[in-house]
């Protein structure tokens, strides 16, 4: 299931016959398409953006409603409108490309006339699929655009004409047919397409099985495996609601089963799902429109994400133990489980296309290519076994489930793009930085605080990749002024925007998790919470310290044994249960000793765990006297 159709079921139609061969046909289309032309195909630019803006624009028009009442077996004749208007536009985009710019400036009433339809039909595209919060997102920086002239001279501008701002978010690299059409075009259609595939021969059920076999009889077995799963999936899926959707049918019931409470168990899940988002090497969107905004090589960024990623799950899983242990769980019996060497035996060839994916990014080859050759060896080894064949129709399949998966980063693209553009436009985007660094007063540590803020703001309406998106193109410019890094700045946005899968009142993950468990949403929200928000962490040690591999390889060492282990004493430290549950002075000797624990220097590593062991000491030797006197007492 897709993100899309996790975050907008009202909305969504479920066409038949013709239609419904016609939307599969466009959608199998574009990521055959794109897995061909982003590697091996030469196409020029204007079409190889200008059909992932289509697709970006066609597909949510007809997959989604437009209102509750519309038709849901076909579309309306509104809709088949928006879809000429949306086609014309783009085909006209593309094919006066090179002539509009030797007539930039002097644009014709045609060009503006087009570029007006395909801005408002991107903003429809992702309203429908999104909300209303995204489409206001491109159209309050349009007012903003119209009547800046009226406002404060430290947020204001001369104004600019309706004309003006159509010709840039149409005509130029910075709108509609920038950033996010390359991107979804060279990364996000051949990765998900990758996913697609190993999906369609048995990932998922997969690395379930492995990781139920290897912990499922440890306290909260199944939950381990609820996020040993996760970690897997991560490297291929990066959707955090799909992944919840998909292995959350499996694991949600396994949990329950363990008896863990319906809105524990959605919450495990949620929050192990999250971290698909940041786990290399696919980390959904996020590491390609890294590497497109930064110019850093995609699999540099992959590399320094990576132990960051490992460690998010080691806090959930650590967390997961303790609460098991608060709850009194045991894990299941052996006879209930499946057996470990018959799991490998049956699906370890399920690995190889993996493998060969990093592979071939260490050879040096592009992420596209390698996403190619790993599509193909999952065809080859899908053929190892007559249960996992794949031949024509489960590869046509696969295709449109890619396409189909898309669609909810693709209905960012156009609105996104709007949004870039008027603020380029107006130039607030070279003056935010200025006025955020002059609040914060020079200060590291505040800057990222309201930084926190906006993303947990903006995280409310929006998902991982647009909150994302819209904080780092104005704060990213703040923090290097400060002195942080490119690549730790765009990470440590990137982490903070997380929060908007996981944060009450709106946290799609969770309340999609909730569903399947049967369980409140607002109690799984805010235990999802608890179990994620080593989130807020992270992103101080991307500033401060050196767990990005910016340093020394000494100093790299110390930051990565330091994060790991303050990463495990925060994860108990929040369970609020150690031996037996924290009373209020141990918590706080503990909330001293993480602390502690995340600075990179010997001493207070030390330190950290001296405290750790003796609180652990003292409550065991207070449980020890407690049964001795009950002993007596009988």
């Amino acid at each position: 299931m897709s993100e899309a159709t996790a975050a907008k079921p009202v909305l969504l139609r479920t066409l038949a016959g013709s239609w419904d061969r016609a939307l599969k046909f466009l959608m199998g289309a574009t990521a055959l398409y794109y897995v061909w032309a982003s590697t091996v195909g030469v196409v020029s630019l204007q079409y190889y953006r200008g059909i992932a803006v289509l697709y970006s624009l066609v597909i949510p028009l007809l997959l989604y409603k437009g209102w509750q009442r519309a038709r849901g077996d076909r579309p309306t004749l509104v809709d088949l409108l928006l879809v000429a208007g949306a086609t014309a536009s783009v085909i006209y985009w593309m094919v006066e490309h090179e002539a509009m710019a030797y007539r930039a400036g002097d644009y014709t009433a045609l060009d503006v006339a087009m570029g007006a339809i395909a801005t408002v039909i991107a903003i429809e595209a992702a309203r429908r699929v999104l909300g209303w919060d995204m489409a206001l997102c491109a159209i309050v920086p349009i007012v903003y655009a119209l009547f800046g002239n009226y406002l404060p001279f430290i947020i204001g501008h001369r104004g600019y004409s309706m004309r003006r701002i159509i010709e840039y978010v149409y005509l130029t690299s910075d709108g509609i047919f920038g950033i996010m059409a390359q991107v979804l075009a060279e990364y996000i259609i051949p990765f998900v397409a990758f996913g697609a595939f190993l999906e369609r021969a048995g990932v998922a059920q997969f690395f379930v099985d492995i990781s139920l076999a290897s912990l499922g009889r440890i306290a909260g077995g199944p939950a381990q495996a609820s996020v040993v799963s996760s970690l897997l999936m991560g490297t291929i899926s990066g959707s955090p609601i799909a992944e919840t959707v998909t292995k959350g049918a499996i694991t949600i019931p396994l949990m329950k089963r363990a008896g863990f409470p319906g809105h524990i168990a959605a919450a495990v899940e949620a929050a192990a799902s999250t971290g698909g988002a940041i786990m290399p090497p696919v980390m959904g969107a996020g590491a390609f429109i890294m590497s497109e905004m930064t110019g850093i090589a995609y699999l540099e960024i992959i590399k320094v994400a990576l132990i960051p990623g490992i460690l998010y799950f080691l806090s959930v899983g650590v967390m997961v133990y303790f609460e098991s242990r608060k709850l009194g769980l045991k894990g299941f019996a052996k006879e209930e489980l499946p057996r470990s060497w018959d799991v490998w035996r049956r699906g370890w060839y399920l690995l190889l296309p993996i493998a060969i994916l990093i592979g071939v990014m260490i050879a040096g080859y592009s992420p596209q290519v390698a996403a190619l050759y790993g599509i193909v060896s999952t065809i080859a080894v899908s053929w190892i076994r007559q249960d996992t064949r794949m031949g024509i129709e489960q590869i046509w399949q696969a295709l449109v489930n890619a396409g189909k998966n898309c669609v909810f980063v693709a209905a960012l693209a156009g609105c996104v793009g709007v949004l870039i553009g008027v603020l380029s436009l107006t130039g607030i985007i070279i003056r935010f930085p200025y006025m955020l660094i002059e609040l914060a007063g020079q200060s590291i540590l505040i800057t990222i605080g309201l930084i926190a803020i906006a993303t947990f703001v903006l995280g409310l309406p929006l998902p991982i990749t647009a909150t994302y998106l819209v904080v780092a193109v104005v704060a990213v410019p703040a923090l290097l002024k400060l002195g942080v890094p490119t690549l730790s700045a765009h990470l440590l946005i990137f982490w903070l925007s997380l929060d908007s899968n996981i944060t009450p009142p709106v946290a799609m993950g969770p309340f999609a998790a909730a569903a399947i468990a049967q369980a409140d949403p607002m109690k799984t929200g805010w235990a999802c919470f608890r179990f994620a928000k080593i989130i807020y962490v992270m992103p101080l040690l991307f500033a401060y310290t050196h767990i990005l591999l910016t340093g020394t390889p000494a100093q790299n060492i110390a930051a990565i044994a330091s994060a790991t282990l303050g990463t495990i004493l925060f994860s108990i430290m929040s369970t609020g249960f150690f031996y037996v549950k924290l009373n209020f002075l141990e918590w706080l000797l503990l909330a001293g000793a993480t602390v502690l624990g995340f600075i990179p220097i010997v001493p207070t590593g030390i330190a950290a765990i001296a405290i750790f062991a003796a609180v652990f000491l003292s409550q065991r030797k207070r449980v020890a006297k407690e049964l001795d006197a009950s002993a007596l007492a009988e």
